[in-house]
């Protein structure tokens, strides 16, 4: 199991400061011949940056496999150097300083500089530039350059922005190149300094990368990767007990058993830092405490983890991982059918007469998801909820999460894999957060004198608070942490990552 450390946390923040350069990462790696993965997901854009792609924790790989980000995390999600050697912030945090790593070239051959970065921070913190998250960006500015040292005003305290700089739309990418191209250039022919290079890209089909010879941290594994965009978990397992594809993942959880023990085939199933849960967005019967609480105190989450996931998965309580900082387990939410229905007779709900709503879900996007749902459907039916299922695909779930036009409940898979509160309880239920689906002013008013807190042990004991009054209105039903089921040939070595992220240059190589 992966683990976030309080010192790990600390060194990401500014606490103790990331000195140590990188390591060769692929040396040693058997070199040579062409990885297939049957992926889940189709890549949407090539700009890490901007759009709602960019906050799609799942398609993160492919972007590692491209770009680079401006600090690295290794699979068991500690921080290390990624394109910046070193960074923090100065004693009272009013300046932030970075030191660009050196002899990088970009895939076109150009060298990377410091200004690429300087460019990179300023246009995902520009408004109305299309980063979902530009705020976080926006917080740091005014840069200089000293050779490779920058140094920054802080616009904005954020305990969190160095963490960012390893999460989502934390890449950095060719100022002058991308200048030169513009938007639609960049995405017929992207570069990045990662380790693999843009061969081929054919819409919802398939994405062929080819090794960068010239990467900072060696030689990748393999000459060629290519991602097949398999999004019927049916399909996948089809490819890989086919051999049509090296390695696939997130499969249904029997099928993975099956398959694991399987001549030529292994498997590890590995718990992650993705989070399952249903959003619940106000309005309607949704402005009901009573309804929100019954449809919480509904749900066995044990009964679904044993039966429906074979055992994998972490029943919780909130959007805090075990492994999070701000976990707090005396958090509790107990399956409990007949408070449930006692809740729901207070507002005249019933059995025969049923509080009804619609429930959106993906569909073989996460193991299970879709049967997931319709067990939960059956649950709530048993105490006076009636939930008719929508099925949608995951960039539909964007679309109107960003709108705020989310039906009154909608699953989705949250993945956070910094682990700190600001990425999963605060933008996931923080109103002027575009990813949130619950807006009220009680909970703003709670949440936000926490974005700056700079009193690490208060700013997480905050959280946790935040954490247990969400848990007591019901305003968002978390139901489990995940365990991802990943199938291989046997003649692969798989180093499962805490994020999920199948990234074939660090996790993936010849046995």
């Amino acid at each position: 199991m992966f683990h976030i450390t309080r010192r790990q946390a600390l060194a990401a923040s500014g606490g103790l400061l990331a000195t140590v350069l990188a390591p060769q990462r692929y040396a040693g790696a058997a070199a040579g011949g062409t990885l297939n993965i049957a992926y889940n997901v189709p890549l949407p854009s090539f700009d890490p940056q901007t759009g709602p792609s960019s906050v799609n924790p799942t398609i993160q790989a492919m972007y590692r496999s491209i770009f680079d980000q401006y600090v690295g995390q290794k699979p068991n999600l500690a921080f290390e150097p990624g394109l910046l050697t070193a960074w923090g912030w100065n004693d009272d945090k009013t300046k932030v300083w970075m030191d660009v790593r050196e002899n990088v070239v970009w895939h076109d051959g150009t060298p990377f500089t410091p200004e690429d970065v300087v460019w990179s921070i300023e246009r995902e913190g520009k408004q109305g530039g299309g980063n979902p998250v530009s705020f976080i960006w926006a917080g740091i500015g005014n840069f200089k350059i000293d050779g490779k040292r920058i140094t920054g005003d802080v616009k904005q305290y954020d305990p969190v922005i160095f963490k960012w700089m390893a999460f989502l739309t934390g890449f950095v990418l060719p100022k002058a190149y991308f200048e030169k191209v513009g938007a639609e250039g960049f995405e017929k022919k992207p570069i990045g300094t990662g380790p693999y290079m843009v061969d081929a890209y054919e819409g919802n089909a398939y994405l062929r990368l080819k090794a960068n010879p010239k990467y900072w941290g060696g030689k990748p594994p393999f000459e060629t990767v290519v991602f097949k965009f398999v999004p019927d978990a049916t399909s996948r397992v089809a490819e890989i007990e086919s051999g049509s594809s090296d390695i696939t993942l997130e499969v249904p959880y029997e099928e993975y058993d099956r398959l694991r023990v399987k001549a030529g085939l292994k498997g590890v199933c590995h718990p992650i830092s993705d989070i399952a849960q249903i959003f619940i967005t106000n309005g309607g019967v949704m402005d009901d405490k009573n309804v929100r609480l019954a449809m919480c105190h509904a749900v066995d989450k044990d009964a679904i983890v044993k039966r429906l996931l074979r055992g994998y998965g972490v029943p919780i309580a909130t959007l805090e991982a075990p492994e999070y900082e701000a976990f707090d387990p005396s958090i509790k939410v107990a399956h409990d059918p007949k408070l449930a229905a006692e809740l729901l007779a207070k507002s005249g709900f019933s059995k025969t007469k049923p509080v009804k709503f619609t429930i959106q879900t993906t569909r073989g996007y996460k193991p299970k998801d879709y049967e997931m749902i319709q067990a939960i459907v059956g649950m709530w039916r048993n105490v006076g909820i009636e939930a008719n299922i929508e099925t949608y695909d995951i960039a539909k779930h964007f679309e109107l999460r960003m709108s705020h036009k989310l039906a009154p409940a909608a699953f989705y898979n949250w993945g956070n894999a910094i682990g700190d509160p600001t990425t999963s309880t605060g933008f996931a239920m923080f109103s002027k957060s575009p990813h949130s689906a619950w807006h009220s002013d009680d909970l703003d008013a709670k949440i936000g004198p926490l974005w700056g807190e700079k009193d690490e042990a208060k700013r997480i004991a905050g959280w946790k608070a935040v954490d247990r009054y969400i848990a007591e209105q019901g305003y968002i039903l978390p139901l489990l942490q995940y365990a991802q089921p990943i199938l291989y040939k046997s003649d692969l070595k798989v180093t499962p990552n805490g994020s999920g992220a199948l990234q074939p240059a660090t996790l993936v190589s010849k046995a």
